[in-house]
């Protein structure tokens, strides 16, 4: 076989690989987009988006599991963010050289975690520990958020840390020339270069957070109403449709098929956010 033939066959075996992936893709979309149309034909939108879930009753509204999807999300990025930076920052900026390889397979070691493990953690520890602070069930928003907090960790940390590498050491020793602190360079300098960066590493662990079912499911409580507070059961989209699945029929399932597709929709918007980003990142390297 000449070395032309060769190049050939790879070229067309990674082409076939690719559109794996795309018919792939396109398959989810149709399956999902088919099943969910009889719900938005017999129910309609309004009854979809609506704030009251009753399937006895023709109701089969998603907005309160949007929201404890969003709610929790929010909750876990607001307590995952801070620590995942500051864990990226130390890797990256003060951790001695021998040990930062020791912090770096201890991050990689928490994201093989299995969520079923943290969620079981989570319901046999954290629950409890809530439930005897606050005199309530311990599950809620509270306990969901903490859970996905630790969750977003390792991606946020991981992705950080690699924007962070990326930033010139030109720019921090221009500013320690100038006369800053290590500090100030950090926080003035090498910081604002990386926060396009920073930026798409939450929004990555947002959509890890986004799509956690298990882990969520343990310790969130089954309650298909708003959450009033921080310690009131609720439901997500993720939770509602693994509890509802195996017994539904009808235009019930065709609506958890419907909860399923807007989730693969924010998921889509997602990512599309993380390419702008990430242009938007390019496009000022260039200019620099």
């Amino acid at each position: 076989m000449t070395s032309i033939s060769r190049e050939w066959l790879v070229r067309k075996t990674l082409m076939v690989t690719a559109m794996v992936v795309v018919v792939g893709l396109a398959l989810v979309v149709f399956f999902m987009v088919k099943e969910s149309l009889p719900a938005f034909r017999k129910a309609g939108p309004a009854n979809l988006f609506s704030a009251t879930w009753n399937p006895r009753e023709g109701r089969y509204g998603m907005l309160v599991f949007l929201v404890g999807t969003l709610t929790t999300t929010a909750g876990g990025l607001l307590l995952g963010t801070p620590l995942a930076l500051s864990l990226a920052l130390f890797l990256t900026q003060v951790a001695p050289r021998r040990s930062r390889g020791l912090f770096s397979r201890a991050v990689e070691v928490l994201a093989g975690v299995p969520s079923i493990v943290l969620g079981w953690l989570g319901f046999t520890m954290l629950v409890p520990w809530i439930r005897s602070v606050t005199g309530s069930s311990g599950s809620g928003i509270l306990a969901a958020s903490i859970i996905l907090a630790v969750m977003v960790v390792p991606t946020i940390t991981a992705i950080s840390r690699d924007a962070l590498e990326a930033v010139p050491s030109s720019y921090a020793q221009a500013s320690l020339a100038l006369g800053a602190t290590r500090w100030q360079t950090i926080f003035r300098v090498i910081l604002p270069a990386a926060r396009h960066g920073i930026l798409a590493a939450v929004i990555l662990g947002m959509g890890r957070a986004v799509g956690e079912t298990m882990a969520v499911a343990m310790v969130i409580g089954p309650a298909s109403v708003f959450p009033t507070s921080l310690t009131s059961p609720t439901h997500t989209l993720t939770t509602k449709i693994l509890m509802e699945m195996g017994e539904s029929t009808g235009v019930q399932r065709s609506s958890l098929f419907a909860m399923g597709l807007v989730l693969l929709f924010l998921a889509m918007a997602l990512v599309v956010l993380v390419r702008r980003v990430s242009k938007a990142r390019r496009y000022e390297g260039w200019v620099e």
